[in-house]
């Protein structure tokens, strides 16, 4: 059941880093379903052809153009091309990444920078370049940086992701306050386990390591992607116009799991606690 009028995004030129697969594609469609224009963008062209194939194919209005967000001549490039073809950008939706799991000690400086690159300096070089060309054009915009629950808490064996997240959560907030005077407004959403091809696989390489990560989950149970892409296009649309600065998390209750120090005795069951409770009682 769809929870928008359909023309929710009505006239809005939307990018979406990262477009053409996962949660970039998810949100994407989403937003083309609610009347935006949109633009994706990656590295693999063949992949965003042929997603952008099957969405005009549902008469939506799509552009692509391969990017690697890591070079600002090519997002450059990219942004010159969106302006082309829609005459301009509403929104820009930072969601481009990549991240693996390994004990740091295991890293090459290669593969800090490969994270790094995308996530932390790709955003950044996104977030300038459209930044710059709505001040100097007196043009309002919006944009949305997806981060994760761990970027501010930090978390073992994802380390460059952490800290290219926490750089991508710092933008958000420091930006929400020296833009806003230009009527550029930014927000960001912290993702919980949302499985998706490619990503999921390289953080949950076994179904041990699955069924551990969805343990922590106090819904029991995964996002779907069309949840993310639901408050996505609530973020960009103008009704959450005073909205600025703010970080939604959307994990299940996973992050308070994690964060509250008692949270496991969750894994007690009743007739523990029945004993416990006998222990305590005994005890005064």
């Amino acid at each position: 059941m769809e929870p928008f009028s359909s023309d929710l995004l009505k006239g809005k030129v939307v990018l979406v880093t990262g477009g053409g697969t996962g949660l970039g594609r998810a949100m994407g469609e989403k937003f083309a379903r609610l009347g935006a224009r949109l633009a994706i963008a990656g590295r693999r062209e063949e992949v965003l052809k042929k997603t952008a194939a099957e969405l005009t194919a549902n008469g939506f209005d799509v552009f692509y153009k391969s990017c690697d967000v890591r070079d600002p001549a090519q997002i450059s490039a990219l942004m010159d091309a969106v302006e082309e073809r829609f005459g301009g950008l509403d929104v820009l939706v930072n969601n481009a990444a990549g991240n693996f799991i390994s004990p740091t000690e295991r890293l090459s400086p290669r593969a800090v920078d490969a994270v790094l690159g995308i996530v932390l300096h790709g955003t950044f070089y996104a977030t300038l370049e459209a930044g710059k060309r709505w001040i100097e054009s007196n043009r309002a915009g919006t944009m949305l940086n997806i981060v994760t629950t761990y970027a501010t808490s930090g978390s073992g064996y994802v380390v460059p992701s952490a800290a290219a997240k926490a750089g991508v959560l710092a933008i958000t907030r420091s930006l929400a306050v020296e833009w806003a005077k230009y009527g550029i407004r930014q927000v960001a959403i912290a993702p919980g386990p949302f499985p998706t091809e490619g990503a999921w696989s390289r953080l949950s390489p076994t179904p041990e390591l699955e069924a551990k990560m969805l343990d922590r989950v106090p819904l029991g149970r995964v996002g779907n992607p069309e949840e993310l892409a639901n408050l996505a296009a609530f973020l960009i649309s103008d009704y959450a116009g005073y909205i600025n600065g703010e970080v939604i998390t959307i994990d299940g209750g996973e992050w308070l799991q994690g964060a509250g120090q008692f949270n496991d005795l969750r894994q007690v069951t009743e007739e523990q606690w029945d004993v416990l409770a006998q222990l305590t009682r005994k005890g005064k």
